[in-house]
């Protein structure tokens, strides 16, 4: 997930350097923002898919040898 906001920050510094070289209402400034949007909702998008998990889970993922995380087999 840190790639995608790397690349939002990366996308987000272009679109304020185009737009302050060919202005706010050029066509290239519209477009490097459209840019920054579609990565927000694509990061939006991967938040929301993945399940979440819960406090145990989370700290048997941490956690794999502790004994609340031990799985029984019959």
């Amino acid at each position: 997930m840190s790639d995608i906001q790397e690349r939002i920050n990366q996308e987000r510094q272009k679109a304020r350097e185009v737009c302050s070289t060919e202005g706010d209402s050029s066509e290239n400034c519209a477009v490097a923002w459209d840019t920054v949007e579609e990565l927000q909702a694509e990061a939006s998008h991967q938040r929301t898919k993945a399940p979440k998990k819960n406090s145990l889970e989370q700290y048997c993922e941490d956690n794999p040898d502790a004994p609340e995380c031990r799985v029984y087999e019959d």
